[in-house]
C-alpha cells in the first residue's frame, strides 16, 4: 500500500537520515529501504535489495550515499558496514529467464515486493527509490533520488549493485570476450562490440533491441523464452524491418493461439 507519511520536521543537520529518523520518531519504524541495480543493462541479472537501519546509526555509516557515486573500493568497504551493522536486509536475485519472459518493470516491482515481504523484521514504514511500488506489505512512498536522500535505501543500493558486480565478474571469468568485469553488463561502446563480434551469450536479454539485433545478425535462437516487445520484435536493419530467426510469443498471444 502507497501512504504519504505525516507532517515531520526534517532537522538539516540530519543529512539523509533525516526522513527515516523522522518517520522513527513518529512511531513508523522500522523504516526500510529498497533498491535496485541492473535495471538498464543489457546482460545480467537484476538485484533488487532491502535495507533497514538501526535508527541512531548515523556516525557507523560515514559516507553512506548512492552507490554509483562510490568507487568500487568504497563500495565494497561500505557493503561490508552495511552488512555488519543493518537490523536487517535481504537480497533478491532475479535471472535473465525471468527479465526476458515478464520485462525489466514487472520483474523490478515483483522483485522490491519479495524483498520487503522476506525480511525478518517487518517495517513499519517502505522508502523506494523513484517511483511507486503496488502491493508492499507496509506503507510505503517513493523517494526522488532516494539513494542520495534516504540513508536505508543507499544502504540498499549498495547491497544490490555490490551483489550484482560481483556476478558479473564471476561471469567474466566463464564469458572473458564481452568485458563483464568493465561494463557490469550495460551498453557501452566496448560491449556493443564484443555483441556485434560474438553475438549474444546465455547471459544477455533478448528483450533488448541491441541484444535481438545482434542476435539477429549472427542467426542466432533465443536461449529461453523471450516475451518480445515490438521494439525487439520488429528490429530495423538497413532501412528494412527484419524479425528474429524464430519470433518467440508473448504469455498472452501463446494463450490466445491454445484457445483459438
Amino acid at each position: 500500500m502507497e501512504s504519504t507519511p505525516p507532517r515531520t520536521v526534517l532537522r538539516r543537520d540530519a543529512g539523509n537520515w533525516a526522513l527515516q529518523a523522522a518517520l522513527d520518531r513518529r512511531g513508523l519504524g522500522p523504516v526500510a529501504g529498497v533498491d535496485e541495480a541492473g535495471r538498464g543493462a543489457c546482460a545480467g541479472p537484476l538485484v533488487v535489495a532491502s535495507c533497514v537501519l538501526r535508527p541512531g546509526d548515523a556516525s557507523r555509516f560515514e559516507g553512506l550515499t548512492d552507490s554509483k557515486l562510490l568507487t568500487a573500493a568504497a563500495r565494497d568497504r561500505m557493503y561490508d558496514v552495511v552488512v555488519r551493522r543493518a537490523v536487517d536486509y535481504t537480497i533478491v536475485v532475479i535471472p535473465v529467464e525471468d527479465v526476458d519472459f515478464k520485462g525489466v518493470h514487472v520483474c523490478n516491482i515483483e522483485g522490491m515486493r519479495r524483498a520487503i515481504a522476506q525480511l525478518r523484521t517487518h517495517p513499519g514504514y517502505v522508502l523506494i527509490d523513484g517511483f511507486r511500488v503496488p502491493g508492499l506489505t507496509a506503507p510505503s512512498t517513493p523517494v526522488v533520488k532516494g539513494d542520495q536522500a534516504v540513508a536505508c535505501v543507499a544502504a540498499a543500493s549498495i547491497l544490490a549493485k555490490v551483489t550484482r558486480d560481483r556476478i558479473m565478474a564471476e561471469l567474466h571469468e566463464e564469458l572473458p570476450m564481452y568485458g563483464f568485469d568493465e561494463h557490469k553488463g550495460y551498453c557501452t561502446g566496448a560491449h556493443t562490440a564484443a555483441l556485434t563480434e560474438h553475438g549474444p551469450s546465455r547471459v544477455h536479454r533478448w528483450s533488448f533491441v541491441n541484444v535481438a539485433t545482434a542476435g539477429m545478425t549472427h542467426g542466432m535462437h533465443p536461449p529461453h523464452p523471450v516475451a518480445l516487445s515490438v521494439a525487439a520484435a520488429a528490429v530495423v536493419q538497413n532501412g528494412q524491418v527484419g524479425r528474429l530467426p524464430t519470433p518467440l510469443q508473448t504469455p498472452v498471444e501463446q494463450e490466445e493461439r491454445e484457445t483459438a
